[in-house]
């Protein structure tokens, strides 16, 4: 049944790519977008120009979409971002929480990060609040959980591929490896898709196991 989708970031590196499948198979797509960026939303696309950063300035636009995609965040996280991860990440999210929330959306979507992890401390503290807010807020909700994204500009992680086939071989390291294991674009796009077209009842957690294998279930 096709889906009348919001989405946060969809200009981003995954919101690209996600906006054209989506309509692409017969879901109606309403985006938000800061102002200068209007040109960079896919044809179809209806928009609503405001800062997502900023309370209340987009939840009457929401209706009468019943799915909400945040996918805002800063771009190549790493630890000396520690306060754009604040300013940014946890801002957007709770502005996000909060009119999704007021607009009565059936399905929250969050794009989460796989923890715990031995790096990257305050990006996973930022995102685990959001994911308490979610349940606070009571929304019925799907919060994906990858690590790193390998694809265009992504792609120096593929060196540790080797080192992660070894450490998924002894059972000491085998959880660790597949829960902070490397997932590709195409992989996370399927996986949002195949979360906004699969509801959940409650909150549902896709770990990287479940986002590599989202494409099986969503052909």
């Amino acid at each position: 049944m096709a889906k009348r989708v919001f989405i946060t970031g969809a200009t981003g590196y995954m919101g690209q790519r996600l906006v054209p499948l989506l309509i692409a198979r017969g879901h109606t797509v309403k985006t938000v977008v800061r102002k200068g960026s209007e040109n960079k939303v896919p044809a179809n696309t209806e928009f609503v120009t405001t800062d997502p950063l900023q309370a209340d300035t987009y939840t009457r636009a929401i209706a009468p979409c019943e799915t909400f995609v945040h996918l805002i965040g800063v771009p190549h996280p790493n630890p000396a971002k520690a306060k754009d991860f604040r300013q940014i990440d946890y801002v957007s999210a709770q502005v996000a929480m909060e009119s999704a929330k007021e607009a009565r959306v059936a399905h929250f979507i969050y794009l989460s990060v796989a923890h715990p992890a031995p790096m990257m401390r305050e990006y996973i503290e930022v995102r685990s609040e959001c994911e308490e807010t979610i349940r606070k807020h009571g929304l019925t909700a799907t919060i994906l959980r990858p690590w790193y994204v390998l694809g265009p500009g992504h792609r120096w992680p593929y060196a540790l591929i080797p080192f992660y086939w070894l450490c998924e071989r002894f059972p000491a390291t085998r959880e660790g490896a597949r829960r902070l294991g490397l997932v590709t674009l195409n992989q996370m796009v399927d996986a949002l898709t195949w979360s906004v077209e699969n509801p959940p009842v409650g909150v549902r957690i896709l770990e990287v196991p479940q986002i590599r294998n989202a494409r099986l279930q969503s052909v």
